[in-house]
């Protein structure tokens, strides 16, 4: 019987005999193509045949052992070897992530691109070369040749954090852009980068779009997910990075990126010993987690206060009807947040009523995502990571920064009371302290949260190069 004729039943049954990961919630196309893909790896691993992996979802959660020992001199005298020039394109460049990891190579940037002017002015301040706006005017039969194209292509269209409208949206077509130069000038690789939903949008058909551009247009293509804190950054930040090999080099090489276990966080290695005053928490921000904290407080170890607590529900009333028109995840969270108002009741009516004020400012300061675990002994909101989000006021464990956006949700460090700072933001991206940073805060915690973690950039690059050695 083929797969198609299976039930989703069958299917998951298989999934499960042959141990391949996140397959519960899967739909029936989905998980024919988790199958396929775990059988096309597994005989390519057996017969070492050239399959190319571009018509596979592959990634590397089966492949975690111990980080190698590159010898970057080597890699730098292969490379140079192998490219027919030592340039590179770096397209929607942003601040330079890309740039970063591959000048580590002894490589050039021949032309940079980035829409947003206040990236551009960053870039030529960090590198000399002034950044072209639009990418739509880039004529590739005009440029130089070149051996690397790199772009993190706007993932606003692909995120769980924007509207996912895809290629229906106009910055999901700008992947379209890097084939259409890809097409004339077939760099010998190209390294792009997108969050990790991107796999799963319109039910996995944007990722077989692309990567059916990259075959049709001469590339292997290999996918890797990966997050700085699988080694050793303080940032989840998980991301997709597409490493393409024009064929015409490719000859079966083997791309395994080893992923260490348990790599150590230090995270105190990246704050700032005395960061400026200015990003103290201050005003309603710090009224509002002070007054959550008096409520914290309430609470004796190894209480559980999750799901999202909606405490302005607590208080409002609703007939049979009204409330079956609620939505789902918010009748959802109304019942599991009744046992925990009934068992508080005393403590939440008089915290509610002496803070009424300041939780009806702003909708979210009446909610709280405690993302922490169970209530621990002399726990704290301090103790946490705390970001203001759409969703509420999330605090999250303080072993590694939540993930930077390009919005206004920085993070804080509520040990500290404080704001992180673009500095701090520049560490989590793998940038060093001599990076000139833009002079505007607002500017560089959009241009952090948009750009490429450099560490883990250059770790893909150090291993797609080293297979070449």
């Amino acid at each position: 019987m083929s797969l198609s004729q299976k039930t989703v039943k069958e299917l998951r049954e298989k999934c499960k005999d042959l141990n391949i990961k996140n397959y519960s919630n899967k739909k029936k196309s989905l998980l024919i193509e988790l199958i396929n893909t775990y059988e096309n790896n597994t005989n390519e691993n057996n017969t070492n045949s050239n399959t190319n992996e571009n018509n596979t979802n592959s990634n590397t959660e089966n492949k975690i052992n111990m980080i190698p020992e590159y010898d970057l001199e080597k890699i730098i005298e292969t490379l140079h070897k192998l490219l027919k020039t030592k340039k590179f394109v770096d397209l929607f460049c942003g601040i330079g992530g890309f740039h970063q990891a591959l000048t580590t190579f002894g490589l050039e940037c021949l032309l940079a691109c980035d829409i947003d002017k206040a990236c551009r002015a960053v870039y030529k301040d960090n590198y000399g070369i002034d950044p072209i706006e639009d990418v739509r005017k880039i004529n590739p039969e005009e440029l130089e040749d070149f051996s690397i194209l790199c772009g993190g292509f706007p993932c606003q269209s692909f995120s769980n954090g924007g509207k996912k409208k895809a290629f229906n949206d106009e910055r999901g077509l700008l992947f379209d852009e890097i084939m259409r130069i890809a097409k004339v000038k077939q760099p010998e690789f190209m390294f792009l980068e997108n969050v990790k939903h991107i796999r799963k949008v319109d039910d996995g058909n944007v990722l077989k779009y692309i990567l059916d551009k990259l075959d049709k247009n001469n590339y292997y293509v290999k996918t890797f997910d990966i997050s700085p804190h699988q080694f050793g950054i303080p940032q989840q930040r998980e991301r997709v990075y597409f490493v393409c090999i024009h064929k015409s080099i490719y000859h079966n090489k083997t791309l395994d990126l080893i992923i260490p276990k348990n790599k150590p966080i230090k995270l105190e290695s990246f704050l700032e010993e005395t960061p400026d005053p200015k990003y103290n928490v201050n005003g309603d921000i710090l009224n509002v987690l002070d007054a959550w904290e008096t409520m914290i407080q309430k609470f004796p170890k190894g209480e559980k206060i999750s799901p999202t607590i909606l405490v302005n529900e607590f208080y409002k009333s609703y007939t049979e009807e009204e409330f079956n028109d609620l939505p789902n995840w918010k009748k959802d969270y109304i019942k599991k947040n009744k046992p925990l108002y009934i068992k508080y009741k005393k403590h939440w009516d008089t915290w509610y009523k002496k803070n009424e004020s300041i939780l009806d400012k702003r909708e979210i300061y009446a909610k709280l995502e405690w993302q922490t675990g169970l209530i621990k002994e002399n726990d704290s909101i301090f103790n946490h990571f705390i970001q203001l989000r759409q969703s509420g006021i999330r605090v999250k464990k303080a072993h590694y920064f939540p993930t930077l956006v390009a919005i206004s949700q920085i993070p804080i460090y509520g040990k500290q009371k404080r704001y992180i700072t673009p500095r701090e933001c520049a560490r989590l991206q793998s940038f060093p302290d001599t990076f000139k940073i833009d002079p505007s805060d607002k500017n560089s915690y959009k241009q952090f949260g948009n750009c490429v973690n450099v560490d883990n950039v250059r770790t893909i690059m150090k291993m797609t190069f080293q297979s070449f050695v």
